[in-house]
């Protein structure tokens, strides 16, 4: 596996973990006691994992574009 294909794996794992945090985001959103203590939290998380991805995806374009 080439250096890319790590990065792009690491970015597709840190895309899962994010769109889980983002169904918790909903079901949060939805329930009857919205508990906005947590949904900041989650949002919070949410704002790590798109700026980790962006890393990623940045690390990965630049190793390709480096690639011989």
């Amino acid at each position: 596996m080439t250096p890319v294909d790590d990065a792009l794996q690491r970015a597709e794992e840190l895309l899962a973990k994010l769109n889980e945090r983002s169904v918790e985001l909903e079901r949060l959103a939805e329930a009857d006691d919205v508990d906005a203590n947590a949904a900041v939290d989650v949002i919070a998380e949410l704002a790590e994992l798109a700026k980790q991805i962006e890393a990623e995806l940045t690390n990965a374009r630049t190793l390709a574009d480096a690639a011989p």
